[in-house]
């Protein structure tokens, strides 16, 4: 397999797993959970409303941070897990809808996920830059011992204190590029933003991975920067490129803005 056709392979794939059943374009919902009763249903005046499926489906009880789960028709109460720290929250099922509790700066939210959302049954596909080889880079690895924190804001308002084990540094269309590094998922995480941001790409900035460094050189393909899940649903809460990573340069590789033609 030729380079350019790895490329397509991985591109293809992360198509489908946004498209997914339970991908990011399935996402319906984000509500914010007040201490008490949060009711959960198809009710109109539901506190966490459902699409469909029963018009009283349980409740909510969320107190001192912590949120327990009723169902209607039953007595018994269940705490659920958020995905604070990293965490995989514990998942509730009405019909085919599912929700979970999530856990941003000092507050909980319960989010919604539909297989039949808007976004799901209308999206229209991804848009790429041509692949250009020379956007792939061995960037000098520079860790921090030990590791930093930094904030990164997210596209609440909120700011998020994340260890940082090193930054890469890297010429590129000459200038000196360092872009700061979080973990995520076991890889290298980078949230930039450069000068095509709220033109051809989006305007909060773009998402990569990279393997974890070796030698002290990390890899990383800028074409594969995508496209963060804001782009594609009003319900996600993405981070923002922290200061630092705000490049000088039009970098015209990966994902093309969501939408816009």
């Amino acid at each position: 397999m030729t380079y350019a056709e790895s490329l397509q392979q991985w591109r293809q794939e992360r198509e489908s797993k946004l498209k997914a059943e339970d991908g990011w374009l399935s996402l319906a919902g984000l509500v914010w959970l007040k201490e008490g009763a949060n009711t959960v249903g198809s009710d109109a005046g539901s506190a966490v409303l459902l699409a469909r499926g029963p018009a009283k489906a349980g409740v909510i009880e969320y107190r001192a941070g912590r949120a327990t789960w009723r169902e209607a028709g039953t007595g018994a109460g269940r705490e659920l897990k958020s995905d604070a720290d990293g965490g995989k929250p514990d998942m509730v099922r009405v019909g085919d809808i599912a929700w979970f509790v999530i856990h941003r700066g000092e507050r909980d939210a319960i989010r919604v996920k539909d297989p039949l959302s808007e976004a799901r049954q209308h999206f229209t596909g991804l848009r790429w830059y041509p692949v250009r080889p020379e956007y792939r880079v061995v960037a000098k690895w520079v860790p921090h011992n030990p590791p930093v924190v930094i904030a990164i804001p997210n596209i609440l308002g909120e700011i998020e204190k994340t260890p940082s084990p090193g930054h890469v540094e890297f010429p590129l269309l000459g200038k000196n590029i360092r872009l700061d590094a979080v973990i995520e998922d076991g890889d290298l995480f980078f949230i930039f933003k450069d000068l095509t941001a709220g033109k051809e790409t989006y305007p909060a900035g773009r998402f990569l991975h990279a393997d974890l460094p070796k030698d002290e050189k990390a890899v990383l393909d800028f074409n594969k920067a995508y496209t963060p899940p804001c782009a594609f649903t009003p319900y996600a809460t993405c981070p923002l490129p922290p200061p630092g990573n705000r490049m000088g340069i039009r970098l015209e590789a990966g994902e093309l803005n969501y939408g816009h033609h």
